[in-house]
């Protein structure tokens, strides 16, 4: 499965390829090649869901505090990101910002934040756009219920996602382990000790 905003740079991809070939044909593999790719990237795998607090996106965690992780999304991971945890979006913000290499942690970056209201608590997901990011896409809006696993977006190319939780939950995850998008589960509430996933 392909994520769907994927549909346009591909059809753009395939005519300039198909148009090029008989002139410029190794510009024509070039733009194959990066088809290719494309569909790699844009790739929207099924997902067996975790049964607890899940991750909103694949990749590898750069930091980890009491109450926030962040995950590290290289070009080679799925960016599609997921609602760790079923409830009503309360609010969804975009901040214009600066594009560094998505693995710095600064405050001024291109983003766009959902807080999720649960029967839990607040829950804050954080989408980032890194140098290589040219977009973020998000696919829900305030108001709308989301449940737990569905997906919230994308963000196109290196980026980062923050999941920032509230009191009361732990982390059962370390820096540097590598996690996926709704099926490993990440949080805890700490009266609830639940297995990772």
């Amino acid at each position: 499965m392909i994520e769907k905003s994927s549909y346009p740079i591909l059809g753009l991809l395939a005519l300039v390829s198909l148009i090029s070939y008989p002139f410029l044909p190794v510009l024509s593999l070039a733009l194959l090649v990066f088809a290719i790719f494309t569909i790699y990237f844009f790739r929207d795998p099924e997902r067996k869901i975790g049964a607890g607090i899940v991750s909103p996106a694949d990749g590898k965690i750069i930091y980890l505090d009491k109450n926030r992780m962040d995950i590290f999304m290289s070009p080679f991971d799925c960016h599609v990101n997921r609602a760790p945890i079923g409830g009503v979006v309360k609010s969804v913000r975009f901040f214009k910002g600066k594009k560094p290499p998505a693995f710095i942690r600064r405050g001024d970056v291109c983003r766009n934040e959902i807080v999720i209201e649960t029967e839990l608590g607040t829950f804050k997901v954080t989408q980032v756009a890194g140098i290589f990011a040219r977009r973020i896409v998000c696919y829900v809006k305030e108001g709308e219920k989301v449940e737990k696993g569905q997906k919230i977006g994308i963000i196109k190319f290196g980026s980062r996602v923050v999941l920032e939780v509230p009191d009361g939950f732990k982390f059962i995850r370390k820096v540097g382990e590598k996690i996926k998008a709704g099926e490993s589960v990440a949080v805890y509430e700490n009266s609830k000790d639940s297995g990772s996933g």
